[in-house]
Order: C-alpha cells, then structure tokens, then sequence
C-alpha cells in the first residue's frame, strides 16, 4: 500500500470512529524546512480551533507490521487528549494589546527557511533566524501557536523591532529554560540509570521541551552556562527542540563535531526538526556564541 492510499485507508477508518457533529479531513501543508506533511484534521462543530495528526509515524509503524484499524483507534484516543475545550477567540488576535504578552520566539534554519521568511519578521542569529509566535495554548503534549506573519505587524501598526522585544520578555517566562545532563535525560525518558557514565554532556531546552533550542537566546542564559562549567564550550543543534553542551576540555576536535552534527541531522533527525549542520563554540572572554 502507497502512503497516499494509506492516508485515505486511515481517514475512512477514523470517520467511522467518530460522532456527527464532528468531521474528519486530510491536510496537507509544508512545516518547518520546507518539509511537506500529510496529516487529519479533526474538527468538531462549535469549535473554531482543532488538532490535526500527521501521519508519516503512523505510517512506518504500519510498514513494520501494524493495521489500519489499531493506528485509527490510537489517532482516536490521541484526539480525544488533544481535542480543545473551547474555541478561540479570534478576534482577540487583532487587538494588541490582547496578545503581546503571548508573544514568543523560535529558532529555525534560515537557508532552509529562506521561502517563509519572505512573508514572515525574523531576526538572524548566525546561520539561524528568529521567528516569532503568538502562542495560544500549552499542555502536556506541546504547544499551539500562531506564526506571526507580515500582515499581523501591519495590523497590529507595530514593527519587527517592538516584536522581538516582547519576545525576548515572554519566552522565558511562559517556556522556562531547562538545563540537564545527557545521563538525567536518557534516565528520564528511557527510565533507566546511567550511574557508569559520567555527567559532561548537557542538554538546554525549555520545560516543554518543544522548540527549545531558542533557550539560547534567553537572556544571561549563555554567560551562566558559562560560569556553571567554568570553561569554553561547544553547543550542538541536535534538533530545533534543544541542543546539546559540550566543555571544550571534555570535547573532540571541532571537524569531529561537525561531522557528528552533519550525522546525527541526516540519520536522526526528522528533517523538519534540523536546526543546523553546525557546531557553535562560545568564548567566555568575548561573550559571545561563535561559528
């Protein structure tokens, strides 16, 4: 079975799963880096604001051996965690001052991103660009947010500036940092111990851990990284979701880092996920995170 014929396989299957009033559609649109994803729209009558499910996971668990009918029950029961209670209130998204504090920033791959940031206000940090959000609900499985666009500025009579100013104040505050070893992490999310290895990797990341790479950005957060470790050190973009710290006296060569970057981004990495190819180093002299 071809991935399109196992989308409108599933579609049908999660339509039967499904009470009146509510409706079920595929959609189709292109994310992060340019990465086309093919998911189900699940909208039920009275609601203004739905989740939709994307599919590719879905897909190659199909291809090791799981049906269609187990993959629409588990699609059912994930709606049912994410489904919202209300609708929003869309026309608060043209008052300002009703959403300027729910502004926030992400990090992305600026060449990937090249086409969106045509119509989007950004803000470059080395090879990355800062993009900005208003940020509509958060729960355990993430977050919803509005990409804020050009013609959001331009209703809003506000400028680039004035946005990454409210969003330098809010990230923090509604996405706290979260600083890590690898070991405590690996224990967390596997529920195993690591109490052989010792703790010289770490991870940032927001509390959320979803879009937490932009942790960088916080302010202090660098220099206190700093400080902690006492040395230089290296950060490793292994996904828009966080990045990885390494001190410089516990670290390879920096061709090695690249090269293990470059690999873990090709062979581990959803594509939609990449932040860069690149290793950063930050000087503590200079106060500054380096290419």
């Amino acid at each position: 079975m071809t991935y399109y014929q196992f989308i409108h396989e599933v579609e049908l299957k999660v339509k039967e799963g499904v009470k009146e009033d509510v409706t079920v559609y595929i959609h189709s649109a292109v994310k992060n880096n340019g990465t086309p994803r093919h998911g189900l729209t699940i909208a039920e009558t009275g609601l203004n604001i739905f989740p939709t499910i994307y599919l590719e996971e879905y897909y190659q668990q199909f291809q090791t051996g799981s049906s269609i009918e187990s993959i629409a029950r588990d699609i059912l029961r994930l709606y049912g965690e994410l489904r919202f209670q209300r609708s929003f209130e869309s026309e608060s998204i043209k008052n300002y001052d009703r959403v300027n504090r729910k502004i926030v920033y992400h990090l992305v791959n600026r060449e990937a991103n090249k086409d969106l940031l045509k119509e989007v206000p950004f803000e470059e940090y080395l090879d990355m660009a800062i993009v900005f959000y208003v940020l509509l609900e958060v729960n355990s499985y993430g977050m919803a947010s509005m990409m804020i666009k050009d013609e959001h500025l331009a209703m809003w009579n506000v400028t680039e500036k004035e946005i990454y100013r409210k969003a330098c104040k809010n990230t923090r505050r509604l996405l706290p940092y979260e600083f890590k070893t690898m070991k405590a992490v690996l224990e967390e999310v596997l529920d195993m111990g690591e109490e052989d290895k010792e703790d010289v990797v770490f991870v940032l990341s927001n509390r959320l851990r979803s879009y937490g790479a932009a942790a960088l950005l916080y302010e202090g957060q660098l220099e206190g990284i700093g400080e902690y470790l006492r040395e230089n050190y290296y950060v490793l973009p292994s996904s828009v979701h966080e990045v990885i710290v390494v001190p410089e006296s516990a670290a390879p060569r920096r061709e090695e880092l690249k090269r293990l970057v470059t690999e873990i981004n090709t062979t581990q990495v959803d594509a939609e996920e990449v932040l860069s190819n690149h290793a950063y180093y930050y000087d503590r002299k200079k106060r500054k995170l380096l290419l």
